[in-house]
């Protein structure tokens, strides 16, 4: 039980009848019911995959069958395992996140984890200075600095997502939503450039301008669109022989590309095959049309 890293390409994923009956039958009635109501097939797609990433992690590094893994959710919506755990177990840590063309997961034996995945793509209906002018409030000066000393909009654009997930990542990680105050956090993001498939710890963080030397940020960029940030810190109440959370970090675990079979190899069925869920697949378009068509 160690270090998970995983990335499922929904987004390429163009499942058969088949593929997705299995899939809903391996997640519990609940979240199938409620990922039935999407409107458009792409955020079914991610949705799915993000809980059969979880049940996959609970069945092949927890060694819970699958059938009997049970998922809820806190107040803020934060995925969390309810089944009774003891001993080492009982400091799991994971977190999902679904964006552009990925669903992803990170998972720790004792560290607190969150995870953010950021597409970079161009904003409906607005220029990007108009769509930085809306956003202005979520990064700091200093941020923004670096943002906009990126040497062409696109490359703007790409920073300030890069920006974006690793502010996610930390709210994900300690369990608040909606609310926080963005502006208490800032990020010194390094190196400026990313290689894609490697994984980088340089970028610091500091909360109400002091550096956070308690928490990690590893970024990977999937591919040229996709970036990924992981927050890594310490568990409360949980006593390390060693106050340094550097001393627990992992060993840049990368990326591993899940396909639709690893997904569900460890999948026992909770709910018996639903051939009208295909017909309700089949009947959602793929996403929102775009208004209009930038180039860059």
């Amino acid at each position: 039980m160690g270090s998970v890293r995983w990335a499922f390409p929904c987004g390429a994923w163009r499942p058969r009848r088949r593929e997705w009956l299995l899939a809903a039958q391996l997640v519990q009635p609940e979240e199938k019911e409620r990922i039935g109501k999407f409107v458009f097939a792409r955020d079914a797609k991610a949705a799915l995959a993000g809980r059969l990433l979880m049940r996959k992690l609970m069945a092949e590094e927890l060694c819970i069958p699958w059938n009997e893994v049970h998922l809820q959710r806190t107040p803020k919506g934060k995925p969390f395992l309810a089944n009774n755990l003891v001993g080492i177990n009982s400091n799991y840590s994971f977190n999902v996140s679904h964006q552009g063309d990925y669903a992803v997961l990170a998972a720790e034996p004792e560290l607190q984890v969150g995870i953010d995945i950021m597409k970079t793509d161009l904003p409906g209906s607005s220029s990007i200075p108009n769509f930085f002018h809306l956003m202005k409030r979520q990064f700091t000066e200093t941020e923004w600095d670096v943002i906009k000393s990126m040497s062409n909009e696109w490359m703007q654009l790409d920073m300030f997502y890069r920006h974006w997930a690793l502010k996610e990542s930390f709210l994900k990680a300690i369990g608040v939503g909606i609310g926080f105050n963005l502006q208490r956090i800032e990020f010194n993001v390094s190196p400026l450039q990313l290689e894609i498939g490697k994984v980088y710890k340089e970028t610091k963080m500091f909360l109400d301008g002091e550096k956070e030397e308690e928490w990690t940020f590893e970024e990977t960029r999937l591919d040229d669109n996709h970036h990924v940030a992981v927050a890594l810190g310490k568990q409360e109440g949980f006593a390390q022989k060693d106050s340094d959370v550097h001393s627990m970090e992992p060993n840049q675990p990368q990326f591993t590309l899940l396909t639709f079979e690893d997904l569900v190899a460890s999948g026992i069925p909770v709910a018996p095959e639903d051939s009208a869920y295909w017909d309700n697949f089949c009947s959602k378009q793929e996403g929102p049309v775009r208004q209009s068509s930038h180039s860059r």
